[in-house]
């Protein structure tokens, strides 16, 4: 595959403390580790996520249903299991929708690159890799990763800065992918770029100005960067990129939601990658 140079447009621009929710229940769920909801506590669980406790609404109808699946699975884990009323997990849930049950633990796990890339070896696929360069709504960067997971990629990689984090809102919205996809938290997109080339990793960016998807070779090892909502992808980082992919727009708006596109490329490399052989 031959190296295509690509000159990008100018662009305008750790731990903490795990709370006491037995005295304190007012803290922004973003910022304290809850995972919120039945199904992203179930696929938390299956995941073996770590989890520290888990509050289940004490008046909800015991013996059927996620709920009590949720409690087998947890006491299973020797994870405690506490019983509270709706108004403690409303207030711990912040205003997001906890349906009953909230986990307290560490929401945000993230991995390396590296571990990434072993993840693709050990299933003996080329790896194939999303890049978020500064999605900053979590509501999409939530159904990217659910996609990303349905369709088969190795991990995820977000930035440090300006960016949306693995938290409540990501995990609701993933529907529990984000339970099972590993994602990487990086100083900067570039340098992980950059990482990814010196692992055999070709680069493919995403701008209008780019070949059309579905004329371009999604094949082998592939890590697609997807840009941010306003801005695209940032200068420095579309330097790096080896590769610009394009949609065909044919009506009056230019620009699709970044998860709806990233949706559409990430199948087009399934389909690429099922007729070469890898399933």
């Amino acid at each position: 595959m031959d190296k295509k140079e690509y000159r990008a447009p100018k662009r305008a621009h750790g731990e903490h403390s795990k709370p006491d929710f037995d005295k304190d229940i007012g803290h922004e769920p973003q910022e304290q580790g809850l995972i919120i909801g039945r199904n992203p506590v179930l696929e938390a669980l299956k995941a073996g996520k770590s989890i520290d406790t888990v509050y289940i609404n004490k008046d909800s109808t015991a013996g059927s249903g996620s709920l009590s699946q949720i409690s087998r699975l947890a006491a299973q884990r020797g994870i405690v299991v506490k019983q509270v009323n709706e108004q403690k997990l409303t207030a711990m849930a912040a205003g997001g929708v906890h349906q009953g049950v909230i986990a307290v633990g560490a929401c945000a796990e993230y991995v390396t690159i590296e571990q990434i890339l072993r993840r693709a070896k050990e299933k003996n696929e080329p790896p194939f890799i999303i890049i978020c360069d500064e999605i900053e709504d979590p509501h999409n960067l939530g159904a990217i990763i659910r996609t990303a997971e349905s369709a088969g990629a190795h991990g995820v990689i977000i930035p440090k800065r300006r960016s949306a984090s693995l938290n409540y809102t990501v995990y609701k919205t993933s529907a529990g992918a984000a339970s099972w996809l590993p994602v990487a938290r990086v100083p900067n997109i570039p340098a992980a770029i950059e990482e990814l080339k010196q692992n055999g990793v070709w680069i493919y960016g995403t701008d209008a100005s780019g070949q059309r998807y579905d004329t371009v070779d999604l094949s082998g090892a592939i890590g697609l960067v997807i840009g941010s909502e306003g801005y695209g992808i940032g200068r420095l980082t579309a330097s790096k990129c080896d590769f610009m992919l394009s949609l065909p727009m044919k009506g009056k708006i230019t620009s699709l939601n970044a998860s709806v596109a990233a949706g559409i490329f990430m199948y087009e490399a399934v389909r690429q990658r099922e007729a070469s052989g890898i399933k």
